[in-house]
């Protein structure tokens, strides 16, 4: 059963369509670009992510590392040093926080400016 909202939209929907609005979009006939969600997960968890970051909710881990990463942001450019004390204290709270949640190894997970390094470093010798 349809309520009210959901009708106006329908039919607000359906007016576009008769007016053509819909008609000769960008990208139309082509398929979606790739996003970040369609190469690192799997595909019978897409949908589910997809629909989270649409309603701008991410998985408890992920909030957890945005706030790691700017906890540390801060943390470069805090100079007094009480506060670079109790920044640090927080920043280390927030990774034992998400290591305590991890199911698997942590041995392979590098966090992304090292693994930028990492990777410019390799880069690096390949071309000797």
């Amino acid at each position: 059963m349809i309520n009210g909202f959901e009708k106006i939209v329908e039919e607000r929907i359906r007016e576009a369509q008769r007016r053509g609005l819909f008609d000769n979009l960008d990208g139309a006939g082509r398929p979606l670009p790739p996003d970040e969600i369609g190469m690192r997960v799997p595909e019978d968890l897409r949908l589910a992510f997809r629909m989270l970051k649409n309603a701008d909710c991410l998985p408890p881990e992920l909030e957890l590392k945005k706030e790691i990463h700017q906890t540390e942001e801060l943390l470069a450019g805090v100079q007094d040093a009480a506060e670079r004390y109790h920044t640090l204290s927080r920043l280390n709270f927030l990774i034992f926080k998400l290591n305590a949640m991890r199911t698997g190894s942590i041995a392979n997970d590098i966090p992304q400016h090292y693994n930028d390094k990492l990777l410019e470093r390799l880069e690096g010798s390949a071309g000797r």
